[in-house]
């Protein structure tokens, strides 16, 4: 039996089927997903990679129907999440990054404009047969911080001096460019 996130058909066809699909896979199995995951923890040094990235699981639930009662517009809502292996953008620390999403999609062929539905987010198809794997990879994708960072900020090891001196305890600050006004003003002033 195939894997259903496979499944090469039309809106319609899913629709009408009023398929479901449960679905829990591991991130390799997405691989645009994959490779930005991989993108981001090839900043760290290969030592400090965690060694099971690819084997974390995503999972979640599509739904497919009708919006109309006369089968005219086809849609898909449902859940997608996982957590990511990630590096902090602030002290770039690996930390694991929790990333969900619940579309409710309108699925219209991309000349089709259908207004009054604002509780739908309307997903234009490129061509008629699609895969339900694309649209939860695409999902999970733009559901991702532009510049991951840890929740807490305790959590995160590049902002520790300033909530250690917070709570009492002095301890020195590293400020690469608190001398770059000084160095600027004396650069404009001095003759070429």
């Amino acid at each position: 039996m195939g894997n259903p996130l496979r499944d090469r058909r039309t809106a319609a066809e899913f629709a009408a089927d009023g398929q479901v699909i449960e679905f829990k896979e591991k991130i390799g199995f997405f691989a645009g997903l994959a490779e930005i995951v991989e993108a981001d923890l090839a900043a760290l040094d290969p030592s400090r990679i965690p060694s099971a990235w690819r084997e974390t699981e995503v999972s979640g639930r599509l739904q497919f129907g009708y919006l109309d009662a006369a089968g005219r517009v086809p849609i898909v809502s449902g859940r997608a999440a996982v957590r990511i292996d990630a590096v902090c953008q602030r002290c770039l620390e690996p930390f694991q990054l929790d990333i969900s999403t619940e579309p409710k999609l309108l699925l219209l062929d991309a000349e089709r404009q259908l207004d009054g539905y604002e509780e739908f987010e309307v997903w234009e198809l490129g061509t008629p047969a699609f895969m339900p794997q694309d649209i939860v990879e695409e999902l999970l994708i733009m559901a991702m911080p532009y510049s991951a960072m840890h929740d807490r900020m305790a959590e995160c090891k590049a902002l520790t001096p300033v909530l250690s001196r917070e709570a009492g305890v002095v301890t020195e600050l590293k400020r690469p460019f608190a001398d770059l006004r000084s160095q600027m003003k004396q650069h404009e002033s001095d003759p070429d």
